[in-house]
């Protein structure tokens, strides 16, 4: 039956309840600030009652739990806008400083100084043997050559930051993935077997994925979602198993962590290359599965997958390298197949990358089908001996025994180019072609009885590019735009740079064509990837790309991050704590308190007033 006692713990209750609404409330205020915490709310229910006639007695209040209110679809819309934030503010942090490496301003820039070095070569033109007009082509084509090479640097060195960057945010994805598991089991343990709610730990865990999905764009799989109306429309909480995936791949599953793997001694260059290794030891290739948060910009940028030759073959920073090196590399071409023309009394190769029995024509290089003349000047600069040379599909360096059929064989083919009948004043009794196999190294010189006479000869292109790709008689050293510039032996002497064709006073035909080069039409590239343009058109497409993409980037990012702003306040409003509603609660608690306590104090005095009745 009901007693004294029973109204007694009825008020208790009432103060119990009001005292752990009033703790609740203390704990939102004291974590208002704290990133990632969701406000909580006391759940309260009439205990059981005393059945008694007549009626049922109340038996005060109880705590059924304490509930965070979280909402999982609002959540996973701001992890999704806070992984795209990321992805496109790193794409931009590093478009923008990939932008500040092509400063194509006014006087400012790689194609300014293109522009001052063809006007050096007008000046030279004008005076082909003016020593100073030499020293200033020598210094302005330094001075060209080292912003390429300094570019280039520029570009890989950001290259290389961002594969350091890549390491560092890898070792933080395993790092909250073991964090991420580890609180798995405590949230389990605390949670199992009865209806206490890990609030906190479950705050940690959802600010770990808000944090992983920013870097890697992980995807969070757990079993169900639960809501509660009754309790807060704002309530859908993911319950049961609990798996991350990141490109596919399980990384948290449960309790169990698979941290993603690297490897940097696989490559020359030392890039970080991601696999992630099965249960059985099988190492897969991880790196092209990622995408999304900061490390997929990262990736996108720097490339995923690394060639033979140590290098990405993707990555939009290796393609502006690409991009760069072909520019370079037309421009050596160009030049170089230019100025073979000037006269000179030996010619050597670059360091060719084939051999000598391959097909020109099927290596990677430049070669085209098509003829080009040797021809040899008396010490006036008369031209005393031409023969032509033809390269076909089958065409080679030289090919021994000795053929017709290669540039050796042909240099060196006893011919009658004159058609006098004079078996000693053709090209193959004025000079001697060989190749060295061991060096790789294609050589023409004067035979001595000529080279003491003043002679000279010279090479004159039909569009095989020979001289450009073998750099036989260059103005340029170097393959690209890593190692572009001028060539050692004018950099030593200047007074051996050559504006003229033929060694005759006031020949300055190879300085004209050299300014016509900025206009000439120019190939770029290799193999499947070659293009036309002229040397301008070429760097003002390659720029034009660097800004587009920033451009975009840029106005991508303004996008998403007005998109994540609106939905960061949705899930703020949602979960976040307002101090205002959490003042008016601890009013509300302390006046129930005082109420509850004025219960107490009334049966207090009924149990006075009980014991002071006398018999």
């Amino acid at each position: 039956m009901a007693s004294i006692f029973n109204a007694l713990h009825i008020g208790y209750s009432g103060l119990n309840a009001a005292q752990i609404g009033i703790d609740t409330t203390g704990h939102n205020i004291a974590n208002a600030e704290t990133e990632g915490y969701s406000r909580q709310r006391v759940v309260t229910a009439a205990s059981a009652p005393l059945s008694v006639d007549p009626g049922q007695r109340g038996g005060g209040t109880q705590i059924t739990e304490i509930v965070r209110i979280f909402d999982s679809f609002v959540f996973g819309r701001l992890a999704n806008a806070a992984q795209n934030k990321e992805n496109s503010d790193t794409l931009k942090k590093n478009l923008e400083e990939l932008s500040s490496y092509f400063p194509e301003i006014d006087d400012v820039g790689i194609k300014n100084d293109m522009q001052n070095y063809f006007d050096t070569w007008q000046s030279l033109a004008a005076n082909p043997s003016n020593t100073s007009l030499k020293v200033a082509l020598a210094q302005q084509t330094e001075t060209l050559t080292q912003h390429i090479q300094e570019t280039r640097s520029q570009i890989t060195s950001l290259q290389s930051s961002l594969d350091d960057q890549v390491k560092v945010n890898i070792d933080e994805v395993n790092r909250i993935a073991k964090q991420i598991s580890e609180l798995n089991i405590e949230i389990n343990k605390a949670e199992s077997g009865s209806m206490n709610n890990a609030n906190d730990l479950r705050d940690q865990r959802t600010q770990l994925e808000l944090s992983m999905s920013k870097l890697i764009g992980a995807k969070v799989i757990v079993g169900q979602i639960e809501t509660n109306n009754v309790i807060d429309s704002n309530i859908a909480l993911k319950q049961g198993s609990y798996t991350i995936q990141i490109g596919g791949f399980n990384i948290v599953d449960g309790g169990s962590f698979h941290p993603i793997g690297m490897d940097s001694a696989g490559n020359q260059n030392g890039y970080n290359d991601l696999y992630y290794e099965r249960q059985d030891g099988v190492k897969v290739p991880y790196t092209d599965s990622i995408t999304g948060g900061k490390i997929g910009a990262l990736l996108e940028l720097r490339g995923s997958t690394i060639g033979t030759n140590g290098e990405f073959e993707d990555g939009f920073l290796q393609e502006t390298i690409n991009n760069l090196d072909d520019f370079a590399k037309g421009m050596i071409e160009a030049t170089n197949n230019v100025y073979a023309e000037t006269a000179t009394t030996s010619m050597q190769s670059n360091q060719l990358s084939f051999s000598n029995n391959q097909s020109l024509l099927s290596t990677d290089e430049n070669f085209n089908t098509g003829t080009f003349d040797i021809i040899v000047y008396d010490i006036d600069g008369n031209e005393v001996g031409r023969r032509t040379i033809s390269m076909d599909q089958g065409t080679m360096i030289d090919d021994l025994p000795m053929t017709t059929n290669s540039i050796v064989g042909q240099i060196n083919l006893s011919n009658d180019d004159n058609q006098d009948g004079n078996a000693l004043n053709d090209i193959d009794d004025m000079l001697l072609a060989t190749f060295n196999t061991n060096q790789k190294v294609f050589q023409v010189d004067l035979k001595a009885s000529l080279l003491a006479q003043g002679y000279t000869f010279a090479i004159e292109d039909n569009g095989t590019n020979f001289a450009g790709v073998t750099g036989i008689n260059r103005f340029y050293d170097g393959s690209d735009a890593k190692d572009i510039s001028l060539n050692s032996a004018l950099k030593e002497d200047t007074s051996k740079i050559k504006g003229f064709k033929s060694p005759a006073n006031g020949d300055n035909q190879t300085a004209l064509k050299m300014v016509e080069l900025q206009f000439a039409s120019v190939t770029f590239g290799s193999g499947l990837n070659k293009s036309t343009d002229t040397l301008y058109g070429y760097f003002d497409n390659l720029v034009t790309q660097v800004g587009t993409k920033t451009n975009s980037v840029i106005l991508t990012n303004d996008a998403l991050t007005a998109q994540y702003n609106a939905v960061k306040q949705e899930y703020d409003t949602v979960s976040k704590v307002s101090i205002d509603e959490e003042l008016a609660n601890l009013i509300r608690y302390q006046t129930s308190y005082g109420a509850a306590a004025k219960i107490i104090t009334t049966i207090d005095q009924m149990m006075t007033t009980l014991l002071g009745i006398k018999t």
